[in-house]
C-alpha cells in the first residue's frame, strides 16, 4: 500500500487498473506455481525444485542463489521497517517521545555511512526464529492471528473510507494516458510477491495436491481484490496529486480528521512486516532444505530436529545472516536491486511447467539439423524469453515501437513453434492443472522479462555477478558432492510422489 502513493503521482485512479493488470500477471504466474506445487507434493524446493526436475542441476542451483539473495537482503530490510515501526508505536508515549536513541529502532550511522547500527531489528529476528524453529503449528498459530488481524484491517479501512468518497476525484481516471498506468503496473507488480512462498510448504501440508493450488490462487485472489478496492477508496477520498508518496493510506485519512483509522493503519502495518518477515524466513529454511539434501550444500542444512519437526540448523542459519545485516547495515540501500530473483524464479516456473509436459515421444525424437524437438523447444523458450527483454528495454528507454513489435512478433513465431511442434501430455487428477498450455506460460515468460527489463541497472549486474559465483561454487563443490541418485536427469522420478487419492 505505500507504493500506492507513488504510482498513483503518474497513473492518477488508474493506479486501480495498474492493480488489476499487475494481478492478472501474477494470476499467469501462480498458475504455474500451483500446477507444479500439485506435481511434486509432499517435498520442499519450490522453484528450485521444480527446476531440478525440468532442466538440470546447474540450472537450478542458479535459482537457488538469485532467490536466497533476495531473500536475505529482504528479510533484513523488513526487520529494520518493523523496528522502526515498533519505535513508533512506543513514541506514542509522552514520556518515550523524543528520548529513544536511533541506534536502537532507527539505525545510527558509523563510518561514513558503511555501517548502520539496529539493535531491536536482530531482536525482533531472534524472535521470529525461536517461533520457527518450535514447529509449523506454532508459526502458523502466529501468522494467522497476524494475517487475520491485518486483513480485517485492511477491510475496515477501506468500508471507513468509503463514506468519504467523492467520485469527480476519479475524473480524469487516466490523467496521464495508458502508458502511465501500464508503467505503474511495472512498479506494483512487486506488491504481488510472495503467493510462491505458499509451494515450499509442501511437506508439512495434509493434503498438498487438492492445498497447495487452492493456497496459490486463493492468497493471490484475495490481494487482488483488496489492493483494487483500497486504491479506489483513497483516490476517491483525496486527488491523486494530494497523495503522499510514504503513507498515503494514513495521510488520506488524517486529512478527513479520522486519527483512528491512521492508528488502524499502523498497526496493520505491523502485522504485515511480521507475517513477511515470517513467512520469508520460513522459506528460506526450506530451500536451504532441499539443497542440503541434494548434496548441494553441506549435509547439515538437510538434518531435521526428531521431535521439533523442523530443519534446525537451516532456520538458525536463515535468522543469523538476517539479523547480521539487519543489525549493521542500511539494506534499504540495496532495495533497488532486489527482485531479480522472484522474477527469475517466476520466468524459470513457466518455463517448467512447459517443458515437464512434454511427452517422451517428443523428448526422443530428432528435429532438422540433429536437434532433439527437446532442445528446439528450449531454444524457443530462451527466444521469447530474449523478446521479452528487448521489448522492455524498447519500452523502457522510449525507442522505436518497430523493436517492440519487431520482438513480439518474433516471441509469437516461437509461441507458434512450441504450440505445434511438441507434444503435450495432460495432467492427470487428481494433480491441478495449468490451462493454455503452453501459451498461459510462455506469456507469463514474455511479461516477467518485460519487467526484468524495467529494473535498476545495477541490478542487472548483480544478476550476472551473482550467476558467475554460483557457476565457481557449483563447479568447485556442488558437482562433486551432488547425491549420486539426483546427479542427473532422473531427478523427476527421485522427487515425485504418488498421487494422492481425492
Amino acid at each position: 500500500f505505500v507504493i500506492t502513493g507513488t504510482v498513483a503521482r503518474d497513473a492518477g485512479p488508474g493506479v486501480t487498473i495498474s492493480f488489476a493488470l499487475a494481478g492478472a500477471a501474477c494470476v499467469l504466474n501462480a498458475l504455474c506455481y500451483a500446477e507444479l506445487a500439485s506435481r511434486f507434493p509432499a517435498v520442499v524446493g519450490g522453484a528450485y525444485l521444480y527446476t531440478y526436475a525440468a532442466f538440470n542441476e546447474l540450472t537450478a542451483f542458479l535459482v537457488f542463489t538469485q532467490l536466497m539473495l533476495d531473500y536475505h537482503i529482504g528479510a533484513a530490510s523488513i526487520a529494520r521497517s518493523l523496528a522502526s515501526y515498533f519505535i513508533q508505536f512506543l513514541e506514542l508515549i509522552p514520556s518515550v517521545k523524543g528520548n529513544v536513541p536511533s541506534w536502537i529502532g532507527h539505525g545510527e550511522e558509523f563510518f561514513g555511512g558503511v555501517v548502520s547500527v539496529n539493535i531491536l531489528a536482530p531482536i525482533l529476528l531472534v524472535i521470529l526464529t525461536v517461533i520457527l524453529c518450535r514447529g509449523v503449528k506454532e508459526s502458523s498459530a502466529v501468522n494467522t492471528f497476524m494475517t487475520t488481524l491485518k486483513i480485517i484491517i485492511v477491510i475496515v479501512v477501506v468500508f471507513a473510507g468509503v463514506f468519504e468518497v467523492d467520485v469527480s476525484n476519479w475524473s480524469p481516471f487516466m490523467p496521464n494516458g495508458f502508458k502511465a498506468v501500464v508503467t505503474g503496473s511495472t512498479v506494483v507488480f512487486f506488491a504481488y510477491v510472495g503467493f510462491d512462498a505458499v509451494a515450499n510448504s509442501a511437506e508439512e501440508a495434509k493434503r498438498p495436491q487438492r492445498d497447495l493450488p487452492i493456497g496459490i490462487l486463493g492468497s493471490l485472489l484475495a490481494c487482488v481484490i483488496l489492493y483494487v478496492a483500497v486504491c479506489l477508496v483513497i483516490t476517491g477520498m483525496l486527488p491523486y496529486t494530494l497523495l503522499g508518496e510514504d503513507a498515503p493510506l494514513a495521510e488520506a485519512f488524517s486529512a478527513k480528521g479520522l486519527k483512528f483509522v491512521t492508528v488502524l493503519i499502523s498497526i496493520g502495518a505491523v502485522a504485515g512486516l511480521t507475517t513477511t518477515l515470517l513467512v520469508g524466513l520460513y522459506v528460506q529454511s526450506r530451500l536451504y532444505l532441499g539443497l542440503g539434501r541434494d548434496g548441494l550444500l553441506p549435509s547439515i542444512f538437510s538434518k531435521v530436529h526428531p521431535t521439533l519437526h523442523t530443519p534446525l540448523h537451516s532456520q538458525i542459519w536463515v535468522g543469523c545472516v538476517a539479523a547480521i545485516l539487519a543489525g549493521l547495515f542500511n539494506v534499504h540501500a540495496l532495495s533497488h536491486i532486489l527482485s531479480v530473483g522472484t522474477l527469475t524464479g517466476y520466468s524459470v516456473v513457466s518455463a517448467c511447467v512447459i517443458t515437464l509436459r512434454w511427452s517422451d515421444k517428443a523428448t526422443n525424437s530428432r528435429s532438422f539439423a540433429n536437434i532433439s524437438i527437446w532442445q528446439e523447444g528450449v531454444f524457443c523458450l530462451v527466444i521469447v524469453a530474449l523478446c521479452g527483454f528487448i521489448a522492455g528495454i524498447s519500452y523502457r528507454f522510449s525507442y522505436s515501437i518497430a523493436f517492440i513489435i519487431i520482438a513480439f512478433v518474433i516471441a509469437t513465431i516461437g509461441s507458434f513453434s512450441l504450440l505445434f511442434r511438441q507434444v503435450y501430455v495432460p495432467v492427470d487428477p487428481p494433480r491441478f492443472s495449468c490451462p493454455g498450455v503452453p501459451m498461459v506460460p510462455i506469456v507469463s515468460v514474455f511479461f516477467n522479462m518485460f519487467l526484468f527489463a524495467q529494473l535498476h541497472e545495477e541490478a542487472w549486474y548483480r544478476f550476472v555477478i551473482l550467476s558467475l559465483i554460483a557457476v565457481g561454487v557449483y563447479a568447485g563443490y556442488g558437482q562433486y558432492n551432488a547425491v549420486p541418485s539426483t546427479s542427473d536427469h532422473s531427478s523427476v522420478a527421485y522427487h515425485g510422489v504418488p498421487s494422492e487419492a481425492p
